[in-house]
């Protein structure tokens, strides 16, 4: 593998490793909202590592640090917090500005990292999360999942690529870094269609060769950052669980094999600066339906790692 991962970067950066502590802001989600969540998208699960919602922010980071205080060890250089669960910029700029930048002065927040959507980052909210930037480096995560406008349409995401392309030009403008998370596996998606994703992604960083590179370029001003990958999981309580009982045929059939198969070529299309975040998602086994080898996620890694 020609990237860095996130652990090389962290160690690059802040000399050692840095732990991600789960927190959130309370947000919803829009598609939740209108009634159209995302169909792999699970209320329960979505939010089953962060930290209490009630509890303040600083509240949140002692919780977390009590949950990763058995992981230190001696290279360790700090904390990162991680907005994870739903939307997090979906509410009131006023109030996320608060609850951003007290984590970012937090003295043990080395850096901030935010998940969201491209559709809820107006401009009042860039300029926000530019302030947060201002104080401790800040990470966006976006979840594209799929450059398939097909796919994404069957999947509810709610936005069009376009939107999302506008998204990672306004936060590169404001020299804020982006990390977007991609699926595998998704239903009616072939490997060749994965690797379009990919070369979709390189597209927008400016290094994959093309009649479209120059005006994709020119739409958001260059570079992805890191990639976030998981095969498709099947999670009790979603609408892909309830249609999965219609329609077997979209249960992921996908092996370990083949998805690690599948990420290998992804990585070789994608340029050597996109740092990879994660290989594989790490799924609550309480929910978890299918592939149900994706529960063991210390032997996933390790196969992976082996044959990348």
């Amino acid at each position: 593998m020609k990237q860095k991962t996130f652990n090389e970067l962290m160690k690059d950066r802040f000399g050692g490793k840095v732990y991600r502590l789960a927190l959130t802001t309370g947000c919803s989600c829009p598609g939740r909202d209108r009634g159209t969540p995302c169909i792999f998208c699970s209320a329960e699960g979505s939010g089953d590592f962060a930290a209490p919602a009630s509890l303040s922010v600083s509240g949140q980071i002692e919780y977390a640090k009590k949950l990763v205080a058995g992981k230190l060890s001696g290279s360790f250089a700090g904390y990162m917090a991680y907005f994870q669960s739903f939307t997090n910029t979906y509410g009131p700029v006023e109030r996320l500005r608060d609850i951003f930048l007290e984590a970012a002065n937090h003295p043990e927040i080395l850096a901030v990292s935010i998940a969201t959507r491209p559709d809820c980052l107006p401009e009042e909210m860039v300029e926000m999360l530019s302030e947060v930037n201002a104080v401790k480096p800040l990470t966006v995560e976006l979840g594209l999942q799929t450059a398939n406008e097909k796919t994404a349409e069957f999947l509810k995401r709610g936005y069009k690529n376009e939107v999302f392309e506008d998204a990672v030009r306004r936060l590169k403008e404001k020299g804020i870094e982006v990390v977007v998370h991609l699926i595998v596996g998704l239903p009616g998606e072939t490997k060749e269609n994965c690797l379009d994703t990919a070369r979709y992604l390189a597209e927008l960083s400016g290094t994959a060769p093309g009649e479209m590179s120059s005006q994709t370029v020119a739409r958001t001003g260059g570079l992805i950052d890191g990639v976030k990958l998981q095969v498709l999981q099947v999670l009790s309580g979603t609408k892909l669980a309830e249609l999965t009982k219609g329609d077997p045929s979209l249960v992921p059939r996908i092996s370990l094999e083949e998805y690690t198969d599948i990420v290998k070529q992804m990585l070789e299309v994608l340029p050597e600066t996109v740092t990879v975040h994660r290989l594989t998602g790490d799924p609550p086994k309480k929910l978890l339906i299918s592939p149900l080898w994706t529960a063991d996620k210390k032997k996933v890694l390790n196969y992976m790692k082996r044959e990348l």
